[in-house]
């Protein structure tokens, strides 16, 4: 597959999130993707090959293979990369959208003296991270945390451990007693699984990171426009008794004039 078209469609989220955002992106690409294409595909190329057992019955060392790894770590890797990496691109189809409709205003309020140049600000400008783009933000994040999480139980379920296992014991049939089987390199893929597990784990640090400070600058946002509703109802409030002081005085001075006019009458 092509990573650096990946890159290129969350390289356009990367503008519109935060300065976590920018970090995640950075972790992702640099010590995941690029570790996976360049070191990991040649420390498993020869996972099966030289995966070795004391017997030669035929079909035993592929169903032992099959039993003790069900999926290739290179695979494994590279569909949590997708899953993890889709739900940015979800931001990337609301912002296009939003944009879009500012698009279609702009021409439809000024017609044909919509200039070249505003329609390239539109393009390149950075959308606040607040109202529905907070929520699908905010939602991303949460299925972030969800894959990660679920793919690093699975793994560990899966391999039971983080630990690659040097010997391994098979009885499946059709082997024809429990028999040895050796993995090639056991340590030098333990490193890579521990290195990649770590790599996750950061994401998740940052993402859990980046989740908590959108949910405090969403609770700031609500209560300094609670202040200000307060301060606006109490100014209307203070308004109104002004302004029933002075007909109050206004009335008290019209009842004085009144009553000095009639007295000068009689």
């Amino acid at each position: 597959m092509s990573w650096g078209a990946l890159y290129a469609q969350l390289g356009g989220v990367n503008k519109h999130s935060t300065s976590l955002g920018k970090i995640w992106l950075s972790v992702l690409f640099i010590f995941r993707i690029c570790i996976l294409v360049i070191a990991a595909e040649t420390v498993w190329g020869d996972e099966q090959s030289d995966f070795t057992c004391n017997t030669q019955q035929p079909g035993c060392k592929n169903v032992c293979y099959d039993h003790y790894f069900p999926v290739s770590h290179i695979r494994f890797w590279c569909l949590q990369l997708i899953f993890v990496s889709t739900p940015a691109l979800l931001v990337a189809m609301h912002v296009t959208y939003r944009k879009r409709n500012v698009r279609k205003g702009l021409i439809a309020t000024r017609g044909d003296s919509v200039k070249e140049n505003d329609l390239e600000t539109l393009k390149k400008r950075r959308l606040p991270i607040t109202g529905s783009l907070w929520w699908t933000y905010t939602c991303s994040l949460f299925f972030r945390l969800i894959f990660e999480a679920g793919f690093m139980y699975a793994l560990y379920y899966v391999y039971d451990g983080f630990q690659m296992a040097r010997l391994v014991k098979c009885e499946e049939w059709p082997c024809p007693n429990k028999v040895d089987c050796f993995v090639s390199r056991p340590t030098e893929k333990t490193v890579f699984t521990i290195f990649m597990v770590a790599s996750s784990a950061i994401c998740i640090v940052l993402n859990v990171a980046e989740l908590a400070y959108l949910i405090v600058k969403a609770l700031m946002r609500c209560s300094d426009r609670a202040k200000r509703k307060k301060s606006y109802v109490h100014q209307d409030k203070l308004s109104k008794e002004k302004a029933y002081l002075q007909n109050q005085k206004n009335e008290r001075l019209l009842s004085s004039v009144s009553d000095s006019s009639s007295n000068k009458t009689v």
